[in-house]
């Protein structure tokens, strides 16, 4: 797998609902792919139902074909008013085009971006000194 820079064309930041990624999860299942949760009722115990936001991370390859994105998704956490969470998904390409994406702007994509890798790293809540 290689990484996905802001600058490939292949780069995009979508807000995706509730139900589609629920029909990500169920081709993620028929394609017997890792990346997933283990089942719809899982995912719907640990994700609240509303937008998410998906950026693809890293192309998967063969024969110079991109055969499926692994995707970082940002969601709210079911249970839980204010938390979040951060976890990857793999996504067929032609669903990943079919996204509409949010981060044409490139002032947008920088912001975009680095918000992808501070929640990846970890964000905390933390007391000023």
């Amino acid at each position: 797998m290689s990484l996905i820079r802001s600058t490939d064309p292949d780069f995009r930041v979508c807000e995706i609902s509730f139900d589609a990624l629920l029909v990500i999860q169920a081709e993620a299942e028929d394609r017997g792919w890792a990346t997933r949760w283990s089942s719809v009722e899982a995912l719907r115990g640990q994700v609240k139902e509303g937008a998410a936001l998906l950026r693809p991370l890293m192309r998967e390859e063969r024969g110079g074909v991109v055969q499926a994105y692994r995707c970082l998704l940002l969601f709210a956490t079911a249970g839980d008013q204010n938390a979040g969470g951060v976890a990857t998904v793999d996504l067929d390409p032609a669903m990943l085009e079919s996204l509409e994406r949010i981060d044409r702007d490139p002032d947008v994509r920088r912001a975009l971006v680095r918000m992808f890798s501070l929640a990846a790293g970890g964000i905390s809540m933390i007391s000023k000194e």
